[in-house]
């Protein structure tokens, strides 16, 4: 008599464990720069909230970056504007994340401050 089994093949539970390794290897490299533009949102949002005139703003910026360690964008990067009385920053950047050989993983980031 013949006894049916099932469930997953050693051949199954490789490509699996493959599959789940690149994604984690992946996915520890893009979550840094998601807390990076994290960190840079606040910093804008903080440097808008305080300063009046442009130079602040990047000086306030660039003072909270070397604080928090930011190395992607800097104050001459920003784009200060005004709406009513209250101080608008916007901000564009991009990561690249080199994965394999010649194959990079573009990560476009766009923000402003609240």
């Amino acid at each position: 008599m013949k006894n049916n089994q099932s469930g997953i093949s050693l051949i199954g539970i490789l490509f699996v464990g493959a599959v789940l390794a690149c994604t984690g290897i992946v996915a520890a490299q893009v979550v840094p720069t998601l807390i990076e533009f994290q960190s840079i949102t606040k910093a804008a949002s903080r440097a808008a909230a305080e300063s009046k005139t442009v130079a602040e703003v990047k000086s306030s910026f660039d003072r909270a970056a070397a604080v928090d360690d930011i190395k992607s964008i800097s104050g001459k990067d920003l784009v200060v504007t005004k709406d009513g009385e209250k101080t608008v920053v916007d901000f564009a950047y991009n990561r690249e994340i080199h994965l394999a050989g010649p194959a990079f993983l573009l990560l476009k980031y766009q923000g402003q401050s609240k």
